[in-house]
């Protein structure tokens, strides 16, 4: 499986997040709201519940907008909102394909923003299905590498969720990823857990089938650039791409 050499872009998105925390903490929060309402208000009995409500205490969203967030989606308080999933799909510069994942309770703003994001930023709205057919959904549990005192290392991570369904171990620079079903995820998350392994995050992402190899910073700049924009909509969870850079774009974007 491809587009998991991304330490570049994983080290940009860590940045511009810290520079939104606050619209971070409410999508955070909204992934919340709707795992209690699909699925129930107790994390014992909703797995991605739990994992929504880890991701959002390991990014430190005070527990009171958790706990509230957890009583409005499971109706335990009123104020909620009717969110859905939507996905929209663009291309970037140098053909990088972009799969943009919307929560929201009003599609035609989803729509509006998304557009604008992109096309301003010289990417361009892509046909339904042309994007999304490079993607699959996978299980994704992100490890730290350092773990303490120690350095966790790709076999570490197979030995201990093997035989939970772990398909494959992919390298994301300060991070594996450890990479399954959509179905297994939650056995991979308990397995590495049992190791005694600290995790950074679980759950279901669209991870892509070929890259797009970017040799050039000047053309990542402005992919990343679009990402930035797409992030700036409190609608846009997530903006997956099939972007893979050279070591020299790597070092190049590290010294902006």
């Amino acid at each position: 499986m491809s587009g998991h050499s991304k330490w570049a872009t994983t080290k940009h998105k860590k940045a511009a997040l810290d520079a939104k925390r606050g619209k971070l903490f409410a999508k955070l929060v909204k992934n919340i709201e709707v795992a209690a309402r699909i699925g129930g208000g107790d994390p014992g009995g909703n797995p991605t519940l739990y994992d929504a409500i880890q991701k959002a205490k390991k990014s430190s969203v005070p527990n009171d907008n958790i706990d509230r967030a957890v009583k409005r989606g499971s109706g335990a308080e009123g104020g909620g909102a009717d969110y859905e999933t939507i996905m929209y799909e663009a291309y970037g510069p140098a053909g990088v394909a972009m799969l943009i994942e919307c929560l929201t309770d009003n599609r035609n703003r989803s729509a509006s923003e998304v557009r604008v994001a992109v096309t301003r930023n010289g990417g361009t709205m892509a046909d339904v299905g042309s994007v999304q057919r490079m993607f699959s959904r996978k299980g994704v549990v992100a490890l730290p590498k350092q773990q303490g005192g120690r350095t966790l290392s790709e076999d570490d991570v197979m030995e201990a969720a093997l035989e939970a369904g772990l398909e494959e171990v992919a390298d994301a620079g300060d991070q594996w990823e450890a990479i399954s079903d959509p179905n297994d995820v939650v056995e991979v998350r308990k397995a590495v857990e049992a190791a005694g392994f600290e995790y950074d995050s679980a759950e279901v992402q669209f991870v892509s089938s070929f890259d797009s190899p970017v040799d050039s910073a000047e053309t990542a700049r402005k992919v990343f650039n679009i990402i930035d924009a797409l992030e700036d909509s409190d609608d846009v969870q997530n903006v997956y791409t099939n972007l893979d850079l050279t070591p020299e774009v790597e070092a190049a974007l590290a010294e902006d």
